[in-house]
């Protein structure tokens, strides 16, 4: 019987909010959203045949439905790490009681989904993941100084607004003040973090112009989950990196699939990945950007064929 469920499950400092929908019985597929900081959102829910999947979602900590919201909760935002959602991630998938299920994800979801596989390879049947990141200090670099190559004029606004202390770099300085005790300063720091954003992506064929958030409290809860994970190199970094450990996950099947025009993040990074990785299967759509309709399918296209592998 297909349907809808919702709750929450307490982990350590969190209320964690999760949803599924379809088939209980069916195979189990969990969706993680992008940003980090980016709400779940509803699309998702319809990606798969309701019959025969159950697609699980979840707000990570700090974000959407989970409690408490980041920037109310500043004083513990130095808990909110990638190992802190991996863990919140178990635990949903403990309290539903799912054995096994299909990883998916997008943008910064495509690092969470890459980095629980590594830690929890055996709660995996299979992975696909689109606009593949995996949140190096490398890619992080490119987005938020690198690019400024191809868009120096709204860069040089980006940088000055950054207010950058000597040796500090433009996405430490933003991290910074958001998190400050200056409020109001954030919220400048936010409004300039979003003209970025909304910048670097402007190349993608789906783009449309405007803000990438209107609501304030959305835009301060993304720009600051944002700039706190980048400005730690996603709490990925030395031996812990996607890149040096996606060897682990050889013998899992894994669909990298990546837009050509994604400005934001290079095909570059998928392509190193899928070298590294036995099994894996890259996909690049050749007219779109940071995602779109034809990866969403291929996507979906993934999850069949990982689902129709199984025994």
């Amino acid at each position: 019987m297909t349907g809808e469920r919702t709750g929450w499950v307490e982990v350590p400092g969190a209320d964690i909010y999760w949803e599924a929908w379809g088939n209980p019985a069916g195979i189990p597929v969990l969706f993680l959203h992008g940003g980090p900081g980016a709400p779940l959102g509803r699309g998702y829910r319809m990606l798969h045949d309701a019959a025969r999947f159950w697609t699980i979602g979840l707000d990570q900590r700090g974000c959407g439905r989970s409690k408490p919201f980041v920037q109310d909760d500043l004083a513990n935002l130095s808990a909110n790490t990638t190992q802190a959602l991996i863990d919140d991630i178990e635990a949903v998938r403990r309290h539903l009681g799912v054995e096994k299920w299909i990883v998916t994800g997008g943008s910064w979801g495509s690092t969470l989904a890459l980095a629980y596989a590594l830690e929890h390879p055996t709660s995996v049947h299979g992975i696909a993941v689109a606009a593949v990141t995996t949140t190096s200090r490398d890619e992080v670099q490119w987005i938020t100084e690198g690019v400024r190559r191809i868009f120096p004029e709204a860069w040089e606004e980006f940088a000055e607004a950054a207010k950058c202390r000597p040796g500090e770099r433009v996405v430490e300085a933003y991290a910074r003040r958001l998190a400050g005790e200056d409020r109001e300063d954030a919220e400048a720091a936010a409004l300039a973090w979003d003209r970025w954003e909304s910048t670097h992506i402007s190349l993608d064929p789906l783009w449309q112009p405007g803000a990438m958030f209107d609501d304030v409290r959305e835009r301060m809860t993304f720009a600051i989950l944002v700039t706190h994970y980048w400005s730690h190199d996603a709490f990925l970094c030395g031996e812990q990196t996607i890149m040096d450990r996606i060897h682990q996950l050889n013998g899992i099947p894994g669909y990298l699939i990546h837009g050509r025009r994604d400005v934001s993040g290079p095909v570059i990074t998928p392509w190193k990945l899928h070298q590294r990785w036995a099994g894996s299967r890259l996909i690049v759509i050749e007219n779109e950007g940071h995602g779109g309709p034809e990866s969403v399918a291929a996507l979906v296209d993934g999850v069949k064929e990982i689902a129709a592998g199984l025994p």
